[in-house]
This record gives C-alpha cells, structure tokens and sequence, in this order.
C-alpha cells in the first residue's frame, strides 16, 4: 500500500472498529457482557469499568452475572445499572449482582434493527468523508510537489478502493447484526 494512502485506510478502521464497538453494546436478547463496556462505577472516587472492580460472566444464555471483588461496591455497581439506559433491571443477593435479559418482542427488535443500520449509514459516512479528505490531500499535496496528473488520478482511484472496501465489510457488519436481532 501506497504510503500516501496508508493513513486514510488507519482512519477507515477506526471507524470500522467504532461501529464495532458500539454494535457490541446493542444487547440482542442474549446475554452479552459488552452491554456493560461503556458503564462506569465510582471505585474510591474513580470511575472504572465495571470487568475492573468485578468478575463478569455469562451462566445462562439470558444471564450475567456480576460478583464484586468487594462486597461494598454491590450497591454501586447495581446503582450504575439502574441509572443507565440499558433498561435492564438488576437483582441483588448481597454478594453478587445477576442481569435477566428478556425475550425482545418483535417491534423491539426492528426498532432495534433500524437502530443497527442508522449505526451502520453513519459509519459509510465516516469513510467517505475521509475518503473526501484523502482526495483533497492528494490534490494538495501533488500541487505542491509537482506529480503528475495521472499520478494524483491513481492515488484517488486507490483511495476510492479503500472507500467501497470499507463500505463493504460495514454493509455486511449490519447484516449481521441486524440478523442477529431479528433472530428469535
């Protein structure tokens, strides 16, 4: 890969991996411990992550458990839940905290899936504007240094290669969640 290229498929990633990221706390009707990435629990006037001042794991299908290190930090931990938008509610047996997940209904799950594909549009347009910024680099940069036309022609036609390979693995990303979702 082209070294002038190489930065704008770094940036393509990312976004990819941010997409990925927050498909990871969409909760599908299975239990799935990143539901809880993005929750943080005051630990001695820090916010930390929940997987740091607990053992998360996943029993059941439609289960996860949540056992702190210590036993005052149940409270804190089931407070963090209860004020996020998870809409989950905890139960509490003063050790450990247990998470049920219900059966989506269905008009949940295409709200849901809209959701996965308004994630999806908003990552391909993440790409294209890096792909945009990449092209008015190019221009810049070959003005600047004197390549040619046709050079800057192929740089861009190289950028646009990355774009729709992006665009691709993101399209299909959203499928896959969206199927996941809609699966019952």
């Amino acid at each position: 890969m082209n070294e002038k290229i190489k930065p704008y498929d770094d940036k393509m990633q990312k976004s990819y991996q941010s997409l990925l990221t927050e498909f990871g706390s969409i909760r599908a009707g299975r239990a799935n411990p990143h539901v809880l990435d993005q929750l943080r629990v005051d630990y001695y006037g820090s916010p930390m992550p929940i997987q740091q001042v607990a053992n998360v794991s996943v029993p059941e299908p439609r289960m996860i458990l949540i056992q702190p290190w210590e036993a005052s930090m149940v409270k804190t931990i089931e407070k963090a839940i209860l004020t996020s938008d998870l809409g989950l509610n905890p139960t509490n047996d003063g050790k450990a905290i247990r998470l049920m997940f219900p059966e989506l209904t269905e008009e949940r799950r295409k709200a849901l899936s809209k959701d996965v594909r308004k994630k999806g549009e908003g990552a391909k347009v993440a790409v294209r504007n890096i792909r945009r910024d990449g092209n008015d680099a190019v221009k810049k940069q070959g003005k600047a240094e004197g390549i040619s036309e046709d050079r800057i022609k192929d740089l861009q036609a190289e950028i646009q290669k990355l774009t729709d390979k992006y665009i691709a693995i993101i399209d299909e990303a959203v499928e896959e969640k969206a199927k996941e979702i809609m699966t019952v």
